[in-house]
């Protein structure tokens, strides 16, 4: 990445040319995200809102969740790290979210060193130019605090580049190593067991290559490592009621999805939807045809990673004993790892396609996919090695043809993916930025003039109360004005405590009908006002059909 440079006395790192470009690409890539950042693009909702709120409890002192509020299977890393931020400056979206740029930026550091590592410096460059762009989609996983994704995807390259130090030999605090291995293995569980397929690949290509290490000390240290990592996790569980442990919650949260479409439904939701949007192919309301391609390739590309990868590892195993004498297992560390990177992502798709909502809700899914950015070294690698054989010209005619044809892929993927990206900053943020002015409106005339207790749907009520400082605390209701999806407690309490509550209703939502039939009579004498798109009820008794 770099090359010494005496001056002055003094050794001072010079990057070379295609590390200039990666730093370029990555810088722009930041500068993006901060903007779109200082802009709160994308829209703000509630899920992201209580993620906050817990983040202002814990700077506060009052609360240490473990998990989500309401649920016993999302780990709460990203409220800790925006916690010391929120108790300084106090709660706002920009404030929230720029623990989410300092996650990218170290991912976009991590991948660059991890891809320079297994391919070639400019392979690198180009894998950080595609990184740093993202449309909304994209951009989305990558900036909303909505939990596990922007964590555990540096935190399973820092353990790749660890497993290729350890074996090239490169570490030599070899069992601080292992530690930080396991409390990164512990850290990502806790957090989002979508990382699962890549927890495991990564931990048997650490298993290859000090396996010998972990039969004594270090493989003590390595299992200590992940206890404590996933300690918040196990004692949360040791303390839940029956039926409230995280595998109990998660498996009936599985179930919900209702009946199994079929598998081609499944797999056209998962490769042609689902994979595209995730490395930012498409718009976020859908994929043309046109754009669906990507999908189609995606499992020849990973099928021909692997076979580059088991070539390799091939090469290097055959090579004269005088040549790999104490270097072998540094030499076929590339190609395990970069098999590692396939195997994650064919099980991360395998495991999404067995979803029924691969194939009934492809879109508001395809989240669940944007773990497969870790591969996209391994699964490019083909591509770029064919049409750098065919420029240079030590191919016969059919690898020109192959090297041509990849070169296409590389540029159609790169302009596709720049073509979205230019789109959604130039005219897919006015709509975010109306949706979050209107519910700043609302947050700012419930703060200034009441009422403060009120009654709202789930979309509304936690980000409107950490839009007001939990000045106005909010009830969460259905359509239908039943109780709702409350997720901290507390605030459904002082809510049903209040004398008076008001009732925030989107303006001619199934909500407001039904609340207007309830009032009857008194749905115009109820003082009524209408703020940002909502509608404003605060009659003189409560109205609570529940009880």
């Amino acid at each position: 990445m770099s090359h010494p440079e005496q001056h002055r006395g003094r050794w001072r790192p010079r990057l070379d040319r295609p590390a200039l470009v990666a730093l370029l690409f990555g810088l722009v890539g930041v500068v993006y995200r901060l903007v779109l950042t200082l802009f709160i693009v994308p829209v703000s909702n509630s899920d992201e809102a209580t993620f906050g709120l817990a983040a202002l409890h814990i700077g506060q002192g009052r609360e240490l969740p473990v998990f989500l509020y309401g649920q016993h299977y999302m780990g709460m890393l990203e409220s800790y790290l925006a916690a010391p931020l929120v108790a300084v400056a106090g709660p706002s979206w920009p404030v929230l979210r720029l623990p989410m740029l300092a996650l990218y930026a170290l991912f976009l550091y991590l991948i660059h060193r991890l891809t320079r590592r297994l391919g070639t410096p400019w392979f690198a460059a180009f894998v950080v130019g595609l990184l740093a762009l993202g449309p909304e989609r994209v951009v989305r996983d990558q900036l909303t605090v909505v939990g596990g994704r922007p964590e555990v995807k540096p935190a399973v390259l820092l353990m790749l580049l660890i497993t290729v130090g350890l074996a090239a030999g490169t570490i030599h605090r070899r069992r601080l190593a292992i530690v930080l291995f396991g409390l990164l293995v512990g850290l990502s569980v806790w957090s989002d067991w979508l990382i699962l397929p890549y927890l495991a690949v990564a931990g048997l290509a650490l298993v290859w290559a000090v396996r010998r290490e972990l039969l004594g000390w270090s493989g003590l240290l390595l299992v200590a490592g992940v206890v404590v990592g996933v300690a918040p996790m196990i004692v949360d569980n040791l303390r839940a009621g029956p039926g409230e442990d995280s595998l109990s919650v998660f498996r009936e949260v599985s179930t919900k999805a209702g009946p199994q479409p079929p598998l081609s439904d499944r797999i056209r939701g998962g490769l042609l939807e689902g994979v595209p949007l995730a490395h930012g192919l498409c718009p976020v309301d859908g994929c043309g045809r046109w754009q669906q391609w990507f999908g189609v390739l995606y499992p020849l590309l990973l099928l021909a990673g692997a076979a580059l990868a088991v070539l390799a590892y091939r090469r290097a195993a055959g090579a004269p004993p005088e040549e790999r004498a104490g270097a072998l297992r540094g030499e076929r560390v590339g190609p395990v790892v970069q098999l590692a990177l396939v195997a994650g992502a064919a099980l991360t798709v395998l495991s999404y396609v067995r979803s029924p909502l691969a194939a009934t809700s492809p879109l508001d899914n395809a989240r669940y996919l944007s773990v497969l950015q870790l591969s996209l070294p391994a699964v490019l690698w083909p591509l770029w090695v064919a049409a750098l054989t065919a420029w240079r010209g030590t191919s016969s005619v059919l690898g020109r043809f192959a090297g041509a044809l990849s070169a296409a892929v590389l540029t159609a993927l790169t302009v596709t993916t720049l073509v979205i990206t230019v789109l959604f900053a130039a005219t897919g943020t006015a709509a975010s930025r109306t949706e979050e002015r209107k519910a700043r409106e609302l947050a700012a005339a419930l703060r200034a003039d009441g009422p403060h207790e009120v009654y709202g749907d789930y979309w509304t009520c936690n980000r409107l109360i950490f839009n007001t400082e939990e000045s106005v605390v909010c009830g969460v209701l259905d359509g239908d004005l039943s109780p709702g999806q409350n997720r901290y407690r507390p605030y459904w309490r002082q809510v049903g405590r209040a004398e008076r509550p008001g009732y925030v209703v989107e303006a001619d939502s199934p909500m407001d009908r039904r609340l207007r039939r309830l009032l009857a009579d008194r749905a115009d004498a109820a003082p009524v006002r209408e703020v940002g798109g909502y509608r404003v009820y605060h009659p003189d008794t409560p109205v609570r059909p529940w009880r």
